[in-house]
């Protein structure tokens, strides 16, 4: 990956196959760390929804077991 100046800020552009094998959505999070001898992408996404789900099982949330969350639909909802 490269790193691109983007304003006055330095980004790094993932590959648009990465971005699918991911299913990174704009407004996701990464984070990144660094690691000797290169770079490690942790997604941090993940661990959030993980976090999200303890906090529904501790309210004693009760979700069918068919449940899925479907981000665009949620999106719809908001607008």
């Amino acid at each position: 990956m490269k790193i691109a100046r983007w304003g006055n800020s330095l980004a790094v552009r993932l590959p648009a196959e990465t971005v699918r094998n991911l299913d990174l959505k704009e407004g996701d999070s990464v984070e990144i760390t660094l690691k000797r001898g290169g770079e490690q992408l942790d997604l941090g996404f993940e661990e959030r929804r993980q976090r999200a789900v303890e906090r529904m099982r501790a309210m004693q949330v009760t979700l069918p077991p068919d449940y899925k969350f479907d981000r665009e639909e949620a999106n719809r909802r908001g607008e």
